[in-house]
């Protein structure tokens, strides 16, 4: 399994604009983040793991091949910002965005002319498959079962996904006690961590750490951070054994 961050950062991106913070004035590329996203290579199959505002920018950097299946976590614009710019993927056929329902109807409402029926479909719009999933019951990409869990952003339910040994989490704030089952036998995991100051919808730096802990993970990667952390090479020598910030770019094999 092969995982390319493409984005490691929160809403707003780092550098935030209009700041001129040590963070955001950072010359370390590894202080550029973009909205977060994960492109997940797994048995001959390409998984984009939510598709971010910054989509295009990350795909210029990646080679130009078909993408399998796109996993919506949630439908915040963070997270689904950059489902327009697929459109060139659209030469390779139709390309299957997977969300809850919830999430979906949202998505329809905001981008109406991404999922229009292929019959009615008009030139240049985005050839995308709009699929519910839902939490516990299996995605088959080809021979790719991803597993839907439960999480919570705050008081907003989200989902996460499983891969084999591999879980992605992004915007949690709390897990429900009846999916920790759902994450036994994880040994590596990309999750959320915010910034070291509490915040009422997303996971602190030292939250993360717990939850990775908890689970017994040989390793872990940190994503959707803020600029409310110390500079990367810095924050980086601070964390425990198996806890690293992702960058982006990032190329994580297992």
């Amino acid at each position: 399994m092969k995982i390319t961050i493409l984005g490691s950062g929160t809403s707003c991106g780092v550098p935030q604009v209009g700041c001129t913070c040590e963070v955001c004035t950072s010359t370390d590329p590894k202080d550029k983040r973009l909205r977060c996203s994960s492109l997940v290579e797994v048995k001959g199959k390409r998984i984009l793991i939510d598709c971010s505002p910054d989509f295009r920018e990350q795909m210029l950097r990646i080679d130009f091949k078909p993408i399998d299946a796109v996993l919506i976590t949630h439908e915040h614009y963070d997270h689904v910002g950059g489902l327009d710019d697929l459109r060139p993927y659209s030469i390779f056929g139709d390309v299957d965005v997977y969300a809850e329902k919830f999430c979906a109807d949202h998505l329809v409402e905001r981008i109406p002319y991404c999922f229009i029926p292929k019959e009615r479909r008009y030139p240049g719009v985005p050839a995308l498959n709009l699929l519910e999933m839902e939490p516990h019951v299996p995605v088959a990409v080809g021979d790719v079962n991803v597993i839907p869990i439960r999480v919570m952003h705050g008081k907003l339910p989200i989902v996460g996904f499983r891969i084999d040994n591999f879980a992605y989490i992004t915007d949690m704030k709390t897990i429900p006690d009846e999916e920790w089952e759902y994450l036994q036998g994880i040994d590596y995991m990309i999750v959320n961590a915010l910034r070291h100051k509490e915040h009422p919808s997303h996971q602190s730096i030292e939250d993360a750490i717990g939850f990775a802990q908890k689970l017994g993970v040989k390793e872990a990667w940190l994503v959707h951070m803020s600029h409310h952390i110390q500079k990367h090479q810095q924050e980086e020598k601070t964390l425990p054994a198996g806890i690293h910030l992702a960058y982006d770019g990032e190329v994580i094999a297992f």
